[in-house]
């Protein structure tokens, strides 16, 4: 694959961890979701202690700039946010979120 294709490909997402900025590119479907992405890039204390199921609420994220609304799997993510007392707009399971192009661009805040 050739730098030109590499760069259309490319999905950068801005994530804000412990008053640190990290831009992190990855491609469609590189990572099952954001929460491994920010798992594996980043090695957060305490993040993601279900590793993706949706269960623990330790991948909580608040989205701080949306171009579009990101594709999400369906699963209890709403149910443990409204467990944990979360219910803002823009606080999600980063778990729930899928990688791939509606993510490009985005910008979240861990929150964890």
């Amino acid at each position: 694959m050739n730098s030109g294709n590499l760069s259309k490909s490319s999905i950068v997402i801005h994530v804000e961890y412990s008053g640190e900025l990290y831009e992190l590119r990855t491609y469609n479907n590189e990572y099952r979701s954001l929460m491994m992405l920010i798992y594996d890039r980043i090695f957060t204390d305490g993040f993601g202690e279900c590793l993706g199921m949706g269960k623990c609420g330790t991948c909580l994220i608040e989205i701080t700039n949306k171009l579009q609304e990101p594709a999400a799997y369906e699963r209890n993510g709403d149910a443990n946010l409204q467990r944990a007392g979360q219910t803002g707009e823009n606080i999600r399971l980063s778990c729930q979120l899928l990688i791939d192009e509606k993510i490009d661009g985005l910008a979240v805040k861990v929150l964890t």
